[in-house]
């Protein structure tokens, strides 16, 4: 590609994320205003990603039992990073936002210093649901000084997805429990993958070797340190976290075995990979089995199928609600957020799009502790993911964790491009320590 193109590829990208945030900020300057004289007060939900949270139900229902609100939702189908990118400037300029917006586990830390921007909910209530939620997704919610900043939503405890009918093509075993025997730890996962790729040269082995990346380092820190990239006094660690390179290194590992499809994850590329089956596993937080279904479609039922991660355990993703003190209806807002957010809420949620709780009392109900998944083959969801989710051991993210994140991933993405591991570390110290400034 030649240096003049790549410009204006990226001026149009620019133009367009332009274009994108200030639509969303000029149309959330009117819709979260209430109807005109006595009419309802309309209540706009933020979310992001292709799947949504799965609350479509939950809206109606709410809607039929509070006639004097009326809910619309946006976001749905953005991706994370284009999502935040507009919350933040509209956090920051106190107008745009939704009324109740999703904040992801990743960036709701990075809220913490502008907590004075949004609702306190334990004004509204909040302590009293506080055994509503995980102890750790409880305390992930709330600010150093106590605020309650958001409440919990799901988490995403970790299994891995995989197509049983490529593993059988490959001579590999296909019923999950002798699969998930196959890679007690990550090293057995490669050498599996190195059997696969040996017995199928057209597909690869996992989808991103980033995303296998982010799932090693969440293990490691959860039975290590305890944080990624920061510390928890927000001191930036990349270079002195031991877990940051263990889990680069596994992962440069997985490369230089050819395991990897090279896919960004939510890009179009990655998308397509699903629908054309061009990869074999994909590390799966519950969330993700309703990624994988929207975008492999129907073709694909029941080719997939889901077993026990390598290592233990790990959490990748997760969410939360808050509301922004521009709402002018925070106190509409704040119930809102508690409903969407109760035990009932987040079972509807889990039915709807995967979204495993971060309520107790939604873990042990047999909605979710004895769901199977017919579109995975009949895997005990409930059982895989519910199972391990009281025992998540939480992770540190600091301020700007997906910024250092993403500078760092990009070097692994370098190394998958052929680029020295070595050499990619030390870019990776580097502009992980620029990022996170």
């Amino acid at each position: 590609m030649s240096v003049p193109i790549r410009r204006r590829r990226l001026a149009a990208i620019a133009l367009a994320s332009v274009a994108v945030i200030a639509t969303a900020s000029a149309c959330g300057d009117d819709s979260s205003k209430a109807s005109s004289g006595d009419g309802p007060v309309t209540l706009v939900v933020d979310v992001f990603g292709d799947q949504g949270f799965g609350y479509d139900e939950l809206y109606k229902q709410y809607e039929a039992e509070h006639s004097n609100v009326k809910i619309q939702e946006r976001g749905k189908g953005l991706g994370l990073g284009d999502y935040n990118t507009r919350l933040t400037q509209q956090i920051t300029a106190g107008s745009g936002a939704g009324d109740v917006v999703a904040l992801e586990e990743g960036t709701i830390v990075q809220f913490y210093a502008q907590s004075d921007k949004f609702v306190n909910l334990a004004d509204h209530g909040a302590n009293d649901l506080k055994g509503n939620f995980l102890p750790w997704k409880w305390e992930q919610g709330t600010t150093p000084d106590g605020k309650v900043l958001g409440l919990g939503t799901d988490v995403g405890s970790m299994a891995l997805c995989y197509r049983s009918d490529l593993f059988k093509a490959a001579g590999l075993p296909t019923d999950r429990e002798q699969v998930a025997a196959l890679w007690p730890t990550w090293d057995e996962f490669i050498a599996t993958g190195q059997k696969f790729a040996a017995a199928d040269k057209k597909h690869k082995f996992v989808d991103s070797a980033t995303n296998f990346y982010n799932v090693v380092l969440m293990q490691t820190a959860g039975s290590g340190s305890g944080y990624t990239y920061y510390d928890k006094s927000n001191k930036l660690v990349v270079g002195e976290n031991a877990d940051v390179r263990t889990a680069y290194d596994l992962t440069t590992k997985m490369i230089s075995a050819g395991l990897s499809n090279n896919l960004q994850s939510f890009s179009n590329e990655w998308n397509a990979g699903f629908k054309n089956g061009t990869f074999a596993t994909i590390a799966c937080p519950a969330w993700m089995t309703g990624v994988i279904k929207g975008q492999a479609g129907e073709a694909a039922a029941g080719k997939w199928d889901v077993a026990k991660a390598p290592g233990n355990g790990g959490n990748w993703g997760g969410s939360f609600l808050a509301v922004p003190k521009s709402s002018k209806h925070a106190k509409e807002a704040a119930e809102l957020a508690k409903f969407l957010s109760s035990a009932k809420g987040q079972t509807e949620a889990f039915k709807k799009v995967g979204n495993l709780p971060s309520s107790p009392q939604a873990l042990t109900d047999p909605a979710v502790a004895d769901s199977t998944n017919e579109y995975f083959s009949k895997a005990p969801v409930g059982k895989i993911f519910a199972a391990g989710a009281t025992d998540l051991k939480p992770v540190y993210l600091g301020p700007k964790n997906n910024a250092v994140r993403t500078a760092v991933e990009n070097t692994l993405r370098a190394v998958e491009q052929g680029k020295s591991a070595d050499e990619q570390w030390q870019s990776a110290l580097k502009n992980g320590a620029a990022a996170g400034k």
